[in-house]
């Protein structure tokens, strides 16, 4: 039996193979990375292959956007044109969640992605992916929403529209059917 945040042997492998053929099908995203040092990172890494694998499996289909050289850290992010399905119809954080009285969602942008074990977008992030695609066409997305806004009730989404990157604000309890989330995991 396999730890709770471990992929079998099975798992792994085809985590890998699926993130590979993304990886060569969108090269324009990674122009100077090789696939064979991620790979080999994320072998030696578990707890990131897991997270990744949740980000899959909800949806995100994940792929390597960006290397920092300082922190030696491969970016992946969420890159499904929309917001991932297995993601919608939840507020902000656990805060907001607890203050709906009636119709209360089944989760909290923030909960799921600590418990997954990756972060959300902030703006800077989201506004990097859109120059890698166009994502967020007839969906929207929760990024990190600065302290000052939040605590006064609010938070922050973004999208696509009329070939723009739009932020936009929304009472951090509110939640609708086309609005996720996107999700950064550092390797």
């Amino acid at each position: 039996m396999t730890p709770a945040k471990e992929l079998s042997e099975r798992e792994t492998s085809e985590l890998l193979d699926i993130l590979r053929e993304r990886f060569e099908k969108n090269k324009i995203r990674h122009q100077d990375i090789k696939w064979t040092i991620i790979e080999e990172k994320l072998k030696n890494n578990p707890a990131k292959l897991w997270s990744l694998n949740q980000m899959e499996i909800s949806g995100g289909e994940p792929d390597v956007v960006n290397y920092d050289k300082n922190a030696d850290e491969y970016l992946f992010f969420d890159c499904s044109a929309e917001s991932p399905k297995g993601r919608r119809s939840f507020c902000y954080d656990r805060e907001a969640l607890d203050s709906r009285k009636e119709n209360k969602p089944q989760n909290d942008v923030l909960s799921v992605a600590s418990e997954m074990g990756v972060d959300i977008l902030d703006e800077t992030q989201y506004r990097f992916l859109q120059t890698l695609g166009e994502f967020d066409s007839k969906t929207s997305s929760w990024i990190k929403t600065p302290k000052e806004i939040r605590e006064l009730g609010g938070a922050l989404f973004c999208d696509r529209r009329y070939n723009t990157v739009f932020v936009y604000h929304n009472g951090a309890n509110s939640y609708y059917a086309a609005r996720g989330f996107r999700r950064v995991l550092k390797v």
